[in-house]
């Protein structure tokens, strides 16, 4: 377990305390949370016995706030956690999790980013501005079609102008 670039090597000592070799100060768990938001990797092993226990401390740092929440999964679920254990579990958990979670923050910073542009778009076209029919706009032939004015010698316009 090197120190790759964005990991932290935490050890962990008998009395619970865990130590940051990167900062040399012990710190808490609400630290390793803000590493853990900030993107960084812990890596926590036992001084004692050199075993790797960072399954163990994430674990720990997600029931601390269950407890504050009083809820973390879904009793049904949590039945099937302790009735199939290891077996089936520990493989969904494992293989597919960890991708649905990544793919399904993926999609939804696309989503998000994608209604951020229509509602530049939508207030563009309300304040009346022209920016809003840019080149690089996808919806330049919609809203053209509805908001551009008509031009003298257009054929429709003349068709339309005839009729009347």
């Amino acid at each position: 377990m090197g120190n790759a670039p964005g990991r932290v090597q935490l050890k962990k000592y008998a009395n619970r305390r865990l130590y940051d070799t990167e900062k040399s100060a012990y710190i808490t768990l609400n630290d390793v949370v803000e590493m853990v938001k900030q993107g960084r990797r812990v890596e926590v092993t036992d001084v004692d016995t050199g075993e790797d226990v960072t399954a163990f401390t994430l674990t720990q740092i997600i029931m601390e706030e269950a407890k504050k929440k009083n809820v973390l999964l879904p009793v049904p679920l949590l039945h099937l956690i302790i009735q199939y254990g290891e077996t089936v579990l520990a493989d969904f958990f494992g293989n597919y999790l960890e991708k649905m979670i990544k793919s399904y923050l993926t999609v939804k910073n696309i989503a998000d980013e994608q209604f951020g542009k229509w509602l530049d778009v939508g207030a563009a076209i309300n304040q009346g501005k022209n920016s809003a029919f840019s080149a690089e706009n996808p919806f330049q032939s919609f809203f053209k079609q509805f908001f551009s004015s008509p031009k003298p010698g257009d054929e429709k316009n003349d068709k339309k102008n005839s009729k009347e």
